[in-house]
């Protein structure tokens, strides 16, 4: 079963936090779902993946394209099944997701912006639902400018 991974964002960009995290997963070899809620903001996440980092190009596609399944990461809204298959699963912006499909997935990052107090309430209310639930979760912070565990909870056996 995988664990949902919240990283609280309070220092750097969130687009930034994405793009290392989405490089990381696709150098080994995953292919990733980016999950947000508005077409605005995932237009600006899809351009800044374009831009690159110092690294080079992302690549990457909006869902609804005719080489989805060949995305190593695809941006969409879900929910549901994404036609790249993916390992790992990102939301931004409290995009909902389920307990199954965190247990379908290597890996999956719930970011969100620390400084802002809808989002910080989203996903406090997501953890709470999601290990009610028994799925196992980390709480990550860059308050202190590097990435940190904070807390932990794990799985519930059945």
């Amino acid at each position: 079963m995988g664990a949902a991974l919240f990283y609280h964002i309070t220092r750097s960009p969130t687009e930034e936090v994405v793009a290392s995290l989405l490089s990381r997963a696709v150098a080994q070899g995953w292919r990733v779902e980016l999950r947000g809620v508005t077409p605005e903001y995932l237009d600006m996440l899809d351009q800044r993946l374009w831009l690159g980092a110092e690294e080079g190009f992302l690549p990457h596609g909006r869902a609804g394209g005719p080489h989805d399944a060949l995305q190593p990461v695809l941006i969409g809204t879900g929910p549901g099944p994404a036609a790249n298959d993916p390992q790992a699963l990102m939301t931004v912006q409290s995009a909902p997701l389920t307990p199954d499909e965190i247990a379908a997935r290597e890996r999956v990052w719930i970011l969100f912006d620390g400084n802002d107090p809808a989002a910080l309430e989203a996903a406090r209310a997501q953890w709470r639902g999601l290990t009610a639930a028994g799925v196992a979760a980390q709480y990550w912070s860059e308050e202190s400018g590097r990435w940190e565990k904070k807390a932990e909870n794990q799985a519930a056996t059945v």
